[in-house]
């Protein structure tokens, strides 16, 4: 299971929310670039990048601190937020980043989803957020009645590369993830889910790699930069190292 250290972008700096609230950031770093190069350090696979703005802005907003990770860090990135058409996902993926993360355009306008990742070949993930089991849209401010597990396996025949489920109730609120859905949505489907929301320490990471169903990696953001969570330490404990 890959550990994805979490850099979430608000105003060019690296912040954490509280369960999703824009007005409940906290700044852990002026320079996301030089975080990102420390998560690097650490001996990260994978970084996961959302561009907090450009999430309720419908476009990238936080663009100058992304170009800057992707031109510092040789570890691929994943990035969600903002991304609603077309030339946006190429604008990005010719700029080097790895993986977008489409997450409002997959409720609004699953066509797209499914035309870039036939477009790009395993660089187009599924973000699906949800509040008790509903996907949220917009930067989480818009709650849907479409269930996590319906729109999920709606794209099992698109050829995404992934699914980054998030429970928002979590995220940023140390208080676990939410176990019995990550693992029953992956479960549901064949397309590798990656967990978000809630991770606060080693023990954590251990029960979503143990939780019954196979998943493809867990985001942490908050514990690592709080060090509830040593990265180097959580990536010996899950082999990645």
């Amino acid at each position: 299971m890959i550990l994805y250290p979490a850099i979430d972008l608000k105003d060019g700096q690296a912040v954490r929310l509280f369960k999703g609230e824009m007005d409940q950031a906290t700044v852990f770093n002026d320079d996301p670039a030089a975080q990102a190069m420390e998560f690097v350090a650490a001996g990260c696979e994978w970084l996961h990048l959302v561009d907090l703005n450009g999430a309720f802005a419908g476009e990238p907003v936080n663009a100058a601190p992304v170009e800057a990770i992707l031109s510092r860090t040789k570890v691929p990135a994943q990035l969600g937020g903002g991304i609603r058409d077309m030339t946006t996902i190429e604008r990005w993926l010719s700029k080097g980043l790895a993986r977008v993360i489409l997450g409002t355009v997959a409720v609004e306008n699953p066509d797209l989803v499914r035309e870039a990742a036939r477009a790009f070949p395993g660089k187009v993930a599924v973000g699906i957020d949800a509040r008790n089991g509903r996907v949220a849209t917009k930067g989480w401010a818009e709650e849907t009645d479409v269930m996590v597990t319906d729109l999920a396996r709606s794209f099992e025949d698109a050829g995404v590369a992934a699914i980054i489920y998030t429970d928002i109730n979590r995220d940023g609120a140390m208080q676990g993830p939410n176990l019995e859905a990550t693992a029953a949505l992956a479960k549901a489907v064949s397309i590798p889910v990656i967990a978000s929301g809630g991770v606060s320490s080693l023990a954590d990471l251990i029960a979503l790699r143990d939780c019954g169903a196979t998943l493809d990696g867990a985001i942490s953001g908050r514990a690592l930069y709080d060090g509830a969570i040593d990265l180097r330490e959580a990536l010996i404990a899950l082999g990645r190292t």
